[in-house]
């Protein structure tokens, strides 16, 4: 079949060569195919974006970069036909480069990260409380915002969303010290615990609601699920959710209140979900029985997969280590880690792990929409924890599963030629030798985290050079083309092409899937694994503990898990006095007896 059509579409790569009097370049796209690129009289050209910048015009400088060799650039124009049996030619509109200095990445610069967080928390706070102009008030919450931020009148108020929100204020706090951060996750998880919290007195455990309908004063509570995947049930991954804001809030404050929930939920996990038998938790549990074989549970009767297992250290555990230091957490991330090691790879069949499972860990293969199918993005997350975790426990099996599937990623689930990652696919290869889209070739925002974070580490831990190259060309797909500089925040989806997919829910900012999670999760740790591990540049960090709020009086202020003596406390300031009672090595800080909240600011230093 000849193709006889022009259409437009991005190239991602490196250049090669520059020729300045035909006014053409080539790039070598990450796989190391190579294209030339044709500039046309009207091309322009600008650099990454920050969200509150003004516009970044690099078309000054545009012939300067391009004649760099191994200057990084997406290039946006038209595939014009072939003519008797040429090759198409490529004209660029406009490109886009990672930083107007050669061959560097702004995203790298020590404040970007930090700067992105802030703007993200300042929009969901104006979206949903009219902060400043009103109070903070969690009555107005609402689960569905418009692309711009406007509320969609349904009166639902997902606990998980609510949570994962508060997520994103206490860690934008903790590396801003905006004390309107910290005021909105202190009243969000006083809100989940007064209004999305059920404690059981008998059973003395706590469960948390899939949410509330607010209309007036009328509150109705939900306690199944009203997800369509998990309709009825009380499905493990919300009851996991439920706890990561007020987890990362507790890392702040220490308010034994918060401690008091995790254990009681920790509680129901460990009595319910868990299967003590065969390993592993439960997926879900029925509402009345609490019984994961229950015949209603349908399709989710006696399943095990990635969320129930695996979310447990992103979302609140590796959190609620760090906070505490204690021993039990540890040994509940070794095991988290070990099931999944053991039961998770799968490369015989697939360079995608296995993610849905029957009780016994034999594989399930026809579940609802997942089927045969691989999610790219929980591939690559836990790639990144694994490496989280080799930092406390150091296991081969950890280390070697994180690298396999840094290695296979890139091929079987990113876009080559474009840049970015993709979203679901078949975990065979069905077309051409590919794994086949399932619904469409879209990259979503949490994908891209995922694929940041997982080289990030990779790079920051192993100094491989391969892992750098694909932290920075995923953060400068998600830098160019996520950021949503009109409105704030970011695009759920975007096309294969990079252009914002604005359809149907995936046009909001606020949905069941997003709540300035993972968005804000991004922000927070690629700032850690870039100014600590990476470019190792100094970072402050913010905490208000309450009086005796943690366990002797000491603060843990280590912001993740970092590899042993990589970091260490070089400042401290209480209330921004000076103070000196702290353990530089240990990254803890030994608080002052007072009866009232103080702030405290540590700088971290990374040992060069």
């Amino acid at each position: 079949m000849k193709l006889d059509f022009t259409f437009s579409d991005t190239l991602a790569g490196y250049v090669l060569e520059y020729n300045t009097a035909e006014k053409w370049y080539t790039v070598e796209t990450s796989d190391k195919r190579v294209f030339k690129v044709n500039l046309l009289p009207s091309t322009y050209a600008r650099t990454f974006r920050n969200l509150d910048e003004s516009y970044q015009d690099a078309s000054g400088v545009m012939h300067d970069l391009l004649a760099k060799p191994g200057q990084f650039v997406f290039s946006y124009g038209t595939f014009y036909p072939p003519v008797e049996g040429g090759d198409y030619v490529f004209e660029v509109q406009w490109i886009i480069f990672p930083s107007t200095a050669p061959l560097e990445y702004r995203h790298e610069a020590q404040d970007w990260w930090i700067n992105q967080i802030s703007s993200i928390a300042s929009s969901y706070l104006k979206w949903q409380f009219n902060y400043p102009q009103e109070e903070i008030n969690y009555k107005n919450y609402r689960t569905m915002l418009h692309l711009a931020g406007s509320k969609k009148g349904d009166y639902l108020q997902e606990t998980d969303t609510i949570s994962r929100m508060v997520y994103g204020f206490a860690s934008a706090y903790m590396i801003t010290g905006n004390e309107a951060f910290l005021e909105g996750a202190e009243l969000g998880t006083e809100y989940l615990r007064d209004h999305m919290r059920f404690y059981d007195q008998d059973a003395d455990l706590v469960y948390w609601y899939h949410g509330v309908k607010v209309q007036g004063q009328k509150e109705t509570k939900l306690l199944t699920s009203e997800f369509g995947d998990d309709w009825d049930s009380l499905p493990m991954y919300e009851q996991i959710y439920a706890l990561a804001g007020p987890t990362q809030t507790y890392r702040l404050t220490g308010d034994p209140r918060i401690m008091w929930d995790i254990e009681k939920t920790i509680e129901l996990f460990e009595k319910y979900f868990k299967d003590n038998e065969q390993e592993g938790y439960f997926s879900h549990i029925d509402p009345i029985t609490l019984d994961p074989r229950a015949e209603s549970l349908a399709h989710n009767r006696a399943r095990k997969n990635w969320n129930s297992v695996g979310d447990h250290a992103p979302a609140y555990l590796i959190n609620l280590y760090l906070a505490t230091g204690e021993k039990k957490y540890a040994d509940f991330l070794e095991y988290t880690f070990d099931t999944i090691t053991k039961y998770f790879p799968d490369y015989e069949n697939s360079p995608f792990v296995q993610e849905k499972f029957f009780e016994d860990w034999s594989k399930d293969q026809t579940w609802g929409w997942q089927q045969n199918r691989a999610v790219v993005g929980h591939n690559l997350k836990i790639a990144w924890n694994l490496m989280r975790m080799q930092s406390l426990v150091a296991k081969d099996s950890y280390l070697e599963f994180a690298k396999k599937i840094a290695s296979l990623m890139p091929a079987a689930g990113s876009d080559q030629q474009r840049g970015g990652w993709y979203d679901v696919v078949e975990r065979e290869t069905l077309t051409n030798g590919r794994h086949q889209f399932v619904w469409h070739d879209r990259k979503a925002w949490w994908q891209q985290e995922q694929a940041i974070l997982a080289y990030m580490i990779l790079h920051g831990i192993l100094k491989d050079e391969d892992y750098l190259k694909y932290a920075r060309e995923s953060a400068a797909f998600y830098n160019a083309f996520f950021l949503d500089t009109d409105d704030g925040g970011v695009y759920f989806n975007v096309f294969g092409n990079g252009m914002p997919y604005l359809l149907g829910t995936e046009r909001f900012k606020g949905s069941h899937s997003m709540s300035a999670y993972h968005s804000t999760e991004l922000c927070f740790l690629s700032a850690v694994y870039t100014n600590l591990l990476i470019t190792k540049q100094p970072t402050y960090f913010y905490f208000k503990p309450y009086p005796n709020g943690f366990k002797d009086n000491k603060l843990f202020v280590s912001p993740d898990i970092l590899p042993a003596g990589s970091v260490y406390i070089s400042e401290c300031y209480i209330n921004d006095e000076p103070y000196t009672d702290f353990d530089a090595n240990a990254l803890t800080v030994t608080l002052p007896q007072t009866d009232e909240r103080v702030r405290v600011k540590v700088l971290l230093t990374p040992v060069q």
